[in-house]
Formats: C-alpha cells, structure tokens, sequence
C-alpha cells in the first residue's frame, strides 16, 4: 500500500505534463498546419478534423504501418519493371500489395497513387505514409529514420533506400 501511495505523486506529474502536451500541440497545430480540404481524411488516424478540413499530424496511420510490415516480409526480392508479385515487384505494384494486405485499395500505377489517400506536408511525415518521388515516377513507404521502403530500380533488391537518394519528394499520402 505504502509503495502505491508514493507512486501517485510521480503518475499525476506525468498525466499532467502529458495533458499540457496534448493542449499545447492542439492549440498551437491549426497555427502552424496548412488545413487540407476535403473528405478524404475525415476519420483518418494522424490527422485533425476541423469543420470540413483536416490538419495532419506527424502521427502514424494504423494502415499505414500494418502495410509497411506486410511489404518488409518482401524484402530481398528482385525488382522487375511491371512486376506485380510475388517473386519479383516493381516499385508501385509493392504499394499497392502491402496496402491491399491490410484492406487499402490503392491503383496500380505511381501517378493515380499520386491522386488518393490525404495529402501530408513533409514536416508530417510519418512511418506507413506513401511516398511519391522524382516526378511521382517512383513510390515507396515511408520506414521512419530517413529511410523509404521500396522497390528501387533492376539490380537493387526490395528493401531500404536512404530519402536522400531520390531528387525529389513529388507527394505524402496517408491512408
């Protein structure tokens, strides 16, 4: 009993700073977020509704991450360009694979994968968000730590690619 009531005071500290947390980041993120309209996030995890826009956070989606572990169970395949499965992938058929594992239905090619879920702004980027790169002309998984979870080009198995390699960051869509 007496080792529970010395515990109380260290758990209300910590709920309390975690409340102040969760205001701060809730008052202040409308400020700094760019609202993204739309439907297409209402309900999403890692984003906040507001009326009929949704601001997102840097918070995973549920999906999202579920997918990153289902494309990872690929990993060391080779990349085939066209590839859909399962002993050899291209780049956007890996995507579209990992998400329909876990109930997300995506397109098959980079541009119209470009055009679905909701878009994410680049300080939001989380783990499990599909990232379109180059001119949206390759597509990975965000794996968090600067690294993108995809099938890269011939001669490069499935795997990690540091986000530096690629020119540039075309999207972030979350799902």
């Amino acid at each position: 009993m007496s080792q529970r009531r010395n515990f109380r005071p260290v758990q209300r500290a910590v709920v309390a700073a975690g409340l102040a947390f969760c205001a701060t980041a809730l008052v202040a993120l409308p400020a700094n977020a760019a609202p993204v309209s739309g439907s297409a996030g209402s309900g999403l995890t890692g984003s906040l509704t507001m009326g009929s826009s949704v601001i997102p956070t840097p918070i995973p989606s549920p999906s999202g991450l579920a997918a990153l572990a289902v494309a990872v169970t690929q990993t060391g395949k080779p990349y085939l360009w066209g590839g859909e499965g399962p002993h050899a992938w291209d780049c956007s058929a890996l995507v579209q694979w990992a998400f329909r594992q876990v109930g997300v239905s995506l397109p098959r090619v980079t541009w119209d994968q470009a055009n679905v879920g909701a878009p994410i702004p680049l300080w939001a980027l989380a783990p499990g968000d599909v990232i379109l790169l180059n001119d949206a002309s390759h597509v990975g998984i965000y794996a968090g730590f600067g690294q993108v979870f995809n099938s890269y080009a011939s001669g490069t198995p499935v795997g990690l690619t540091p986000l530096s390699d690629f020119r540039n960051i075309h999207s972030i869509r979350r799902f």
